[in-house]
């Protein structure tokens, strides 16, 4: 199977990039593209409304694209039978190495570098026939010189900005923290400037369902540890865990173990074999981003946030539904950047919400269209609870089948510092010759919210 065709398309269906291998595809196909997604009508039911689908094939052509950072990437083939897992893992690796040349994936990164695309572009595929996919092996191919995207929250300070503003911008941040921001460094940049640094995070994404008694139905928790390297050298990376981590639950030893994981996958460049006995895992780390292990784990976990909802029929037309979002994470972290989505009868004709005491900076929005009411939280701290109220009024009659049709509730969050599991990186280690090789390592976690829903009824 051959691509035909690799495009990035804005968000408003602009052209970024273009690169045509085979000249069998017409060179409207990014127009054809974009219509179809944007206009998406949920033929042959393979998709609702409006969500098309990642792969399908339109005018003879097979269409596949990935959504990253606001921009589609996309891969067109001739091919009736090209294959969707075939596309799909191009275009996840393609991304990858963009935003490991790039430091980070975005419409005007990419608007500034297209040079530099272009020639990876020319590296990655020829002809038509995937060559190289792997940034450490691209990299010496790679001649032109990223231009990199200044970030608006590290600029600099205007002689007007007060004291105030700087510090919220964490301008004077202690040596030992480091903004998220850090790692948006290219491979390129990092080797000439002799960067010596590597990041790890610990990313963990809730899967959780409740009942209307905030009671849990489900949970589950699909964790990775992404490391960034920008090491000088080829060193021996040595990670080590925590000495009562258990993987799998027959044996007695998960009884008594503070962390216990349901399975474990690590990258393939990684030795596991003193894991089991050890609990560390060595390898070489390449250039670029990566994932050093993959995990997950079922139950057994305290959730960040709890909601409980009741509702109230105040008339034949009207009624009342209060969500208490309770938070369960420690005193000393927060939520950040939280969105609670809650779906209302499609006979509603107005909405009005009261926020409970202590909603300062909080937002919500009814959305008629959708039927939807949003609340946006930008902080809930742990170990407090927050209250909203929704007023509904309806064109019909509230009854079993509108209350069937109110919710699922469901919620986006993160929380930085955080996770649920456990698991920890005891220590990493770094072997070289030279004593004086003395790297700067830097370890974050974070807690999001994938599928994070509570019933109402």
């Amino acid at each position: 199977m051959s691509v035909s065709q690799v495009f990035i398309l804005s968000a408003r269906g602009d052209k970024i990039v273009f690169k045509d291998y085979r000249q069998d595809v017409p060179r409207n196909a990014d127009e054809v593209f974009f219509r179809k997604v944007k206009f998406w009508d949920g033929a042959m039911h393979q998709a609702p409304l409006g969500d098309c689908p990642p792969f399908f094939i339109e005018k003879g052509i097979t269409f596949a694209f990935a959504r990253r950072s606001g921009l589609l990437i996309v891969a067109s083939s001739l091919d009736p039978q090209a294959s969707p897992s075939f596309l799909g893992e191009l275009l996840v690796r393609f991304c990858k190495v963009l935003k490991d040349f790039l430091g980070v994936l975005s419409e005007e990164a990419i608007r500034k570098n297209f040079v530099l695309v272009y020639e990876l572009l020319d590296e990655i595929i020829d002809v038509g026939t995937i060559q190289e996919l792997a940034s450490e092996r691209l990299r010496p191919y790679i001649f032109n010189e990223p231009i990199p995207v200044e970030d608006v929250a590290v600029a600099a300070p205007a002689p007007s900005d007060s004291l105030v503003s700087r510090l919220r911008r964490g301008e004077f941040l202690a040596p030992a923290t480091r903004r998220a921001t850090a790692t948006n460094q290219s491979i390129i940049t990092s080797s000439k400037e002799r960067k010596n640094e590597i990041y790890i995070d610990i990313i963990e994404r809730l899967n959780v369902v409740f009942n209307s008694a905030g009671t849990i139905v489900t949970s589950e928790v699909d964790g990775s540890i992404v490391m960034k390297s920008f090491l000088a050298g080829t060193p021996d990376l040595i990670v080590g865990f925590n000495d009562d981590l258990v993987v799998g639950r027959d044996g007695g030893r998960a009884k008594y173990a503070t962390v216990c994981l349901d399975s474990v996958n690590f990258h393939e460049t990684a030795d596991y074999s003193k894991f089991e006995t050890d609990r560390t895992l060595v390898m070489r780390p390449p250039d670029g981003e990566f994932v050093l292990m993959n995990y997950r784990m079922t139950g057994n976990f305290t959730p960040p946030f709890r909601v409980v909802s009741s509702i109230e029929l105040v008339s034949n037309y009207k009624a009342e539904l209060t969500l208490r979002v309770r938070s369960d994470i420690p005193s000393t972290t927060a939520g950040i950047n939280m969105m609670i989505r809650c779906p209302v009868p499609k006979t509603t004709t107005s909405v009005t919400v009261e926020l409970g005491i202590g909603s300062s900076g909080q937002t919500y929005e009814y959305r008629q269209e959708e039927k939807v009411v949003c609340w946006a939280l930008p902080r809930f701290n742990g170990g407090t609870e927050q209250v909203c109220k929704i007023c509904m009024s309806t064109s019909a009659p509230f009854t079993a089948a509108s209350r069937k049709e109110l919710g699922p509730v469901s919620m986006v969050f993160e929380v930085p510092m955080h996770n649920v599991t456990g698991l920890t990186i005891k220590f990493l280690r770094l072997e070289e010759r030279s004593q004086t090789y003395n790297p700067q390592r830097w370890v974050r976690n974070i807690t999001q919210g994938g599928s994070y829903v509570a019933r109402i009824s």
